[in-house]
């Protein structure tokens, strides 16, 4: 199974963003709310301006209102590293369907797909995307990176994953 033509065949989620609950600490500027404060385009609050900091961001409307100095302080959005879990475990194959395609899919395959349709929309967004794929042992596991030369790796192996002979494995 292709992953890739068949998450581009789903239509159903090209509007969705995955967005952080709490609070994520990441490297890049993103969508994700950050513990960090720094100077976005999203206004928080005012804090009183203290002597030696910049005066690029002292808000001179309100010190016309208060005659004090106040600077406006903004969240600073990052992006969102992301780890995806899949069970590869005997169970996931049933049923056996020779060729998976989107009409026809085994509980393997649905999760492939939807691993691969969490990554694409993860992509989108510049976020971090990493798998593990596990039965009774890890049989796969790749740290969460954002390059396009990761996600297609990532892709070929939900894809091997889903073609492999089911063995008997728990979980």
């Amino acid at each position: 199974m292709d992953l890739k033509k068949e998450v581009q065949k789903t239509s159903g989620f090209t509007n969705l963003e995955l967005l952080a609950k709490q609070v994520v600490e990441g490297f890049i500027a993103g969508m994700h709310k950050s513990p960090f404060h720094g100077f976005s385009a999203e206004f928080a609050e005012h804090k009183i301006y203290n002597q030696g900091e910049s005066t690029r961001h002292i808000d001179w409307k309100l010190y016309a209102k208060t005659d004090k100095l106040f600077t406006k302080v903004y969240d600073e959005e990052t992006n969102l590293r992301c780890h995806i879990i899949v069970d590869n475990s005997s169970s996931m194959h049933y049923p056996e369907i020779g060729v998976q395609h989107i009409n026809s899919l085994n509980k393997i395959g649905f999760s492939a797909l939807a691993a691969a349709c969490m990554m694409h929309i993860l992509k989108k967004q510049r976020d971090a995307v990493g798998l593990s794929i596990y039965s009774d042992t890890y049989d796969y596991y790749a740290p969460e990176k954002g390059s396009e030369r990761h996600h297609r790796m990532l892709l070929e192996q939900l894809g091997k994953m889903v073609e492999s002979k089911p063995q008997q494995r728990t979980t």
